[in-house]
């Protein structure tokens, strides 16, 4: 969600600023703000709306400085106004603070701090911790704090032990970014389960929730791990944990490409990748299928292969599309490989009070690595012992340092908010394991070598399914007008129907539901009727014939029908109103022809009503708070 970055060197601020959070623009925010320090004072400014209302402000009013942060909000306390906007001050105005998280014990911290003389500005949450910080950070040789705390009964403190102390009495989740007049040449970040790194640069450094916002400065940067607070001076910097003890942390190298994250031509960053699919899942394969036939290689997974060929059951939690990829790897390893599978979605898993038992493995399945319901989960499961894996797409993330094991998905960064080539990337791993399993658990050689060679050709037909594009956005014109829809479709493709419905409300708004297509007749049919539509995932498969009377019970009900079918099937067409086509392929992967078609449609959709396809709104891309 909310992004964050700041900076301290030898550059003016500003620019610097404006780019890095123009690049995290994707994560979803309605408010932006900045703070600088100008060489006498610390001057801010927000703007409600895009960053470009920011801009346009600093346009006209620079602020000459070469420290300050700025921060783009997502509102969690109090409406959306330039008050509740991000960076937020204390009394004085000498602190400013940006903030990802949520601050649980704020009601109880501003009743005190306000007893205490305090004045707030804001209705967030936030804005408690400049107080709090202010509490603990008295002027040098004050005999009373600027609202008469604890200033006159302690010595002067350096801002990271005021933030060190202030925080001790803050429940929740942070990152945060701090800077003060007083000594405007540190620069301070703290994370807890809210990501943040350092970006390491000669004469200057950086702060992000996102790397994505240093790459055109530093591709050397250090992620914080929860309970680490960093001090960042022009010279150099240094990283402690919460108790004040020095960390050892080497830098890692970024590997992405500044154009990478540019729109390369295309109209959107959605279009952009869900074109790259094909793309995404030679990089998630590469280098994981061995020469020897009908064998995956995982590395990531070798440390702990011995555990994994004598476990009993596989736990896969997940949130929105991380989670309707397990739900296609749950059929996959469950067919395959022969093993139990359990997906849940990871914002309940753990307050169902989950029972593991021996030989249980966990695997969470994030895009962003920091998803918080999916982290818990990995907690929850890791308090109880229990191995742990991961697929995720960011190296160094918080999910991928927890885990014993895991996948990464190489697909690069993922910008528009509705996630497209990394459920193919997912899709595309699990699908992996189930090979990898397998041959441990009795799949036939036979059996394994077509999985992968099928598995080798998904490039090439998703390519196919994109040539489509034009076909399919002339199926969205003639739909543009509808505000519900249901999808529907069976086996491998009631998790795709799933997700293809949850592209089309998130980026469109209209109504959508994903279900079985065997469910039908147990209520929702009667939602069926010339204005509700229905998107039915219906290739020639196991249960082909199935699916065909589905069809024709909505067809019967008046209800308009797109299907989507495997090439070649000329029998749908007498009754679905309309069909676009896909490559016949082996069942298991059909999802990944499928879903990209949905995933067009919807965009096309989207755009044709008018609505911003890479920040839709209320949506962020990385959800990093309950």
């Amino acid at each position: 969600m909310c992004g964050i970055v700041g900076y301290i060197g030898k550059r003016q601020a500003l620019p610097v600023l404006l780019e890095g959070i123009k690049t995290l623009e994707y994560r979803g925010y309605d408010s932006a703000g900045l703070a600088i320090f100008n060489g006498d004072k610390i001057e801010v400014q927000r703007a409600v709306g895009r960053v470009a209302n920011l801009e346009r402000k600093m346009g006209e009013n620079p602020i000459a400085g070469s420290s300050g942060i700025v921060h783009s909000r997502w509102a969690t306390h109090g409406i959306v106004s330039e008050a509740n906007a991000h960076p937020h001050a204390d009394c004085k105005g000498e602190i400013s603070v940006v903030h990802n998280g949520i601050i649980e014990n704020y009601k109880e911290l501003k009743e005190e701090l306000q007893r205490k003389g305090h004045v707030f500005a804001s209705e967030t949450d936030t804005e408690t911790l400049a107080h709090l910080i202010e509490e603990h950070y008295p002027a040098r040789n004050a005999k009373q704090g600027a609202a008469g705390g604890r200033a006159s009964r302690s010595s002067f403190l350096p801002l990271e032990d005021a933030v060190r102390r202030a925080l001790r009495e803050v429940r929740g989740t942070y990152g945060l970014a701090i800077i003060s007049a007083r000594e405007p040449d540190k620069l301070i970040a703290v994370r807890n389960f809210s990501p943040l790194l350092v970006g390491i640069g000669k004469g200057e450094h950086f702060i992000a929730s996102d790397a994505s916002a240093v790459l055109p400065y530093t591709r050397k940067v250090i992620y914080m791990e929860d309970g680490e607070m960093a001090l960042l001076t022009p010279k150099g910097f240094k990283i402690f944990d919460i108790d004040n003890r020095l960390r050892s942390r080497k830098p890692q190298k970024l590997e992405w490409d500044v154009e990478k994250i540019q729109k390369g031509g295309y109209p959107h960053f959605m279009l952009k990748e869900i074109f790259e699919q094909p793309e995404a899942i030679i990089n998630s394969t590469r280098g994981r299928i061995a020469k020897t036939p009908g064998q995956a290689v995982l590395g990531g997974l070798m440390p702990v292969i011995g555990e994994l060929q004598n476990m009993r059951r596989l736990i896969v939690v997940g949130c929105g599309t991380a989670y309707l990829a397990g739900r296609v790897g749950e059929y996959m390893i469950e067919e395959f490989a022969r093993l139990p599978v359990e997906v849940d979605l990871a914002s309940e898993f753990r307050y169902r009070k989950p029972v593991f038992e021996k030989g249980d493995v966990l695997l969470a399945v994030s895009q962003s690595g920091e998803t918080a319901d999916t982290l818990a989960a990995l907690r929850e499961a890791k308090e109880q012992k229990v191995l742990t894996l991961g697929i995720v797409n960011v190296v160094g993330s918080t999910i991928a340092r927890e885990t014993d094991a895991g996948v990464y998905q190489h697909v690069g960064p993922e910008i528009a908010v509705a996630s497209t080539k990394a459920f193919t990337s997912q899709v595309s791993i699990f699908a992996l394991v189930s090979v990898l399993l397998g041959r441990n658990r009795g799949l036939a050689p036979k059996t394994a070598k077509a999985l992968i060679a099928e598995l080798r050709r998904m490039p090439k037909l998703v390519g196919e399914v994109l040539k489509a594009s034009e076909r399919i956005k002339e199926i969205a014109v003639e739909y543009q007008k509808f505000r519900n829809f249901i999808y529907i479709g069976r086996k491998y493709n009631f998790p795709a129907a799933m997700e293809g419905a949850l592209k089309l409300k998130e980026i469109s708004y209209v109504h959508a539901e994903g279900m079985s297509a065997g469910e039908m007749k147990h209520g929702s049919i009667a939602m069926i009727d010339a204005d509700f539509p229905t998107v039915a995932i219906a290739p020639l498969d196991s249960v082909y014939d199935k699916n065909i009377s589905n069809i024709e019970e909505i067809k019967a009900r008046g209800g308009p029908v797109i299907a989507v079918a495997t090439e070649g099937d000329r029998a749908i067409k007498k009754i679905a109103d309309h069909v676009i086509y896909i490559p016949k392929t082996l069942e298991m992967f059909t999802p990944l022809l499928a879903v990209p078609a949905l995933q067009l449609f919807a965009y096309h959709f989207a755009v044709l009503r008018g609505c911003d396809v890479d920040k839709p709104r209320n949506l962020a891309k990385s959800v990093t708070v309950e």
